[in-house]
């Protein structure tokens, strides 16, 4: 064992290295180490951390990957209060803004401005002491928020210690309490409502929601397995710095390591305010944050301050709000579509309506609670959004504009597919069809469990499916594996080669991976990442329908509810006919270990970011594709980044490729890479 003292030292030197290289790569963008030569610093902090447990401190960064489950929020006063901004809607009221405060100046002062884009977050208000993160409060109320220092700690961004750069001529401030926002970024967003989407989880209505509900689980674990990012702008308290300007705030922040938004910029005259308002208009759809519009502030602080509040709102700054990307129609219908685990989720039919240049026919609900919550009707004009790629969603409805023709939303009483009885269970929003041989989610499983993120079954598509269930030759998914030929060509249009065709492909699946299949079978809140990482933890199927709730917690990432959806699947009878028939067809059930998989895998070692919609797969899919053949998915595109897989709309991620000379494949140049091993 090191000694102490020559073990603190070395701890210390080691904390504030890694705290340098997770800036340089989560906040710059720019890694000047190889995540070997990261791995090897961690491992060694790691490893005398345990050697010296009453040597770790708040701002290693081994403490980021989330602490015990907290009982609740502690409220916490700050330290000043967390004031609003007052609207401006357009030029004219930007102009009456500065008219209002050029009554409190002498005739002969100009001002200058700062613009920053005003970010739909989380506003959050964080302490430092002597350089070392203490805590981190939500806004609140403006005067009393919530402490999540404990998920705070879990984002990489966010400085444990400033300066970050141990090189740095800064000297830390005694106190420092600085005001930011925590986002979702938008390239994430997508990829994990559809994650959310696979394991049958509700989805969340936009970013900012994703933000705000990741960084209030009272499970730090959560918060840490989401990908969230924060800008940090202005200061809230201080003891030791004396910076007036509001542009050399920002330029101190990020000097101090603090991520900092790009796109603020100076503007020396209000004219330039608002051709910068006009440019952001533009800019919006290109920037991996939802923005709102932009922060007008008077640049000299001081100035600004001493003009005090309206209300809660500073008269030295104002917000110029874009043109919503909503509009209102009429909710024609509310329909009912089965899932493949027998949720019933409603969905709004909708009176046509042109929304950022496309025609919006439905809409997201999500669930019947949220319906009765917001009061949605039938008949009623609704107000729909749509920002960005984001799936449309009915913000709420005009109560002004209903006549009382409208009729409330009720949840189903039976399913609409099979007639049987729909049920809610306790603490779950979910309204549920519980028949198994219900034919839509039939169907729905059958081309959930054939699909290529699942068994891969070639020539088995959908409208095959529905054929077969159709005809009585499948009654659950097993019954795949247990089709006769003679029946199959029998069935019109099914010739000698289809037949074939699609046998072959049956029995190649059954070459595939048993997370593959655990995945397949369809266990609520189980996509692909949760069954590789259960297989990784129990090694079998058979071993994890042994495990209980508690064990199944254990492994980093699965939480309460997968735990207990895994235990009772497993508890079912039904189920473990359906897994004793798989084994009797020969599927895997057993991960394979073997010492030189990865190096005789085709992508093994090699790092892509997929971007744009590709022509047959889902993003998913090819994540899958590449992870089953040893490379590595990450969501931005940096220096390390091997190949950019590129698809229609690939947007600001392709930009970025060509800069950094990263080399673009298609959908079909990266199957090709895959059989070319």
């Amino acid at each position: 064992m090191t000694k102490e003292p020559d073990a603190a030292k070395r701890i210390a030197q080691l904390r504030d290295e890694l705290n340098y290289h997770i800036y340089r790569y989560h906040v710059l963008d720019a890694p000047v180490i190889s995540d070997a030569e990261y791995d090897t610093l961690y491992a060694e902090l790691v490893k005398l951390e345990l050697e010296h447990p009453d040597l770790v401190t708040p701002d290693s960064p081994t403490q980021r990957a989330g602490g015990p489950l907290t009982e609740g929020f502690e409220k916490v006063a700050h330290p000043a209060p967390i004031l609003s901004l007052a609207n401006a809607f357009s030029v004219e009221d930007l102009r009456a803004w500065r008219t209002r405060i050029g009554r409190l100046l002498p005739d002969d002062i100009s001002l200058t401005y700062m613009v920053e884009p005003k970010i739909d977050g989380l506003s959050i208000v964080l302490t430092y002491e002597n350089g070392v993160f203490m805590r981190g409060v939500t806004r609140g109320n403006g005067e009393i928020g919530e402490d999540v220092t404990a998920n705070l700690r879990t984002i990489a961004a966010l400085p444990r210690r400033i300066p970050v750069d141990p090189a740095s001529a800064l000297a830390a401030p005694p106190l420092l309490v600085v005001r930011g926002e925590v986002f979702f970024p938008l390239d994430k967003f997508d990829a994990f409502n559809a994650s959310r989407a696979e394991a049958d989880l509700p989805l969340y209505m936009n970013p900012r929601n994703a933000a705000s509900g990741s960084l209030r689980q009272l499970d730090p674990s959560v918060t840490a397995a989401r990908p969230l990012t924060l800008f940090v702008y202005d200061f809230v308290a201080w003891d030791g710095v004396e910076i007036a300007s509001q542009r050399e705030r920002l330029t101190y922040l990020r000097a101090l390591g603090f991520p900092v938004s790009a796109e603020a910029r100076f503007c020396p005259a209000l004219d330039d305010v608002a051709a910068a308002y006009d440019e952001w208009l533009e800019l919006r759809n290109q920037l991996n944050y939802e923005v709102d519009g932009i922060v007008v502030k008077i640049d000299d602080r001081p100035l600004a301050d001493g003009f005090g509040v309206v209300g809660k709102d500073p008269r030295g700054a104002i917000a110029m709000k874009f043109p919503a990307q909503e509009k209102t129609t009429k909710l024609l219908d509310v329909a009912v579509n089965v899932g493949r685990t027998g949720i019933l989720a409603p969905a709004a039919v909708l009176e046509p309506v042109e929304i950022g240049g496309v025609v919006v026919r439905n809409a997201t609900l999500h669930n019947y609670d949220e319906i009765a919550r917001k009061d949605i009707r039938i008949g009623d004009t609704v107000i729909v959004k749509r920002a960005g790629d984001v799936i449309p969603y009915i913000v709420g409805p005009v109560f002004d504009l209903r006549d009382g023709s409208e009729r409330v939303v009720a949840p189903p009483s039976h399913c609409p597919a099979c007639g049987e009885p729909a049920t809610q269970m306790d603490g779950e929003v979910a309204v549920v069809c519980d028949n198994p041989s219900c034919p839509a989610q039939l169907v729905r499983r059958v081309e959930y469990f054939v699909s290529r993120g699942a068994m891969n079954i070639d020539a088995f598509g959908m409208k095959t499916g529905e054929l077969l269930i159709a005809q009585g030759m499948i009654h659950n998914i097993a019954d795949i594996y247990y089709l006769d030929r003679d029946q199959l060509l029998e069935l019109e249009g099914f010739k000698d080669k289809k037949v074939d065709n699609l046998l072959a492909g049956i029995e190649a699946s059954k070459a595939q991976s048993a997370d593959r299949l655990l995945t397949a079978i369809g266990i609520r809140f189980v996509g692909s990442e949760t069954a590789r990482l259960l297989l990784h933890a129990f090694g079998s199927i058979d071993a994890l329908g042994q495990a209980s709730a508690e064990a199944l917690q254990e492994v980093d990432g699965i939480g309460p509810q997968t735990a207990n959806a895994v235990v009772a699947w497993f508890a079912d009878e039904k189920h473990q006919r359906l897994l004793q028939r798989f084994r009797d067809a020969g599927l895997r059930f057993a991960i394979e270990v073997q010492d030189s998989k990865s190096a005789e895998q085709p992508l093994a070692g090699l790092t892509f970011v997929i971007t744009g919609t590709l022509p047959t797969l889902t993003r998913s899919e090819a994540k899958a594709m590449i992870e089953q053949n040893g490379g590595k998915v990450t969501g931005a595109v940096s220096k390390h980044t091997d190949y950019l897989v590129a698809g229609e709309n690939a947007g600001s991620k392709l930009t970025k490729a060509v800069q950094l000379g990263v080399a673009i494949l298609d959908e079909e140049a990266l199957h090709a890479k895959v059989a070319a091993s």
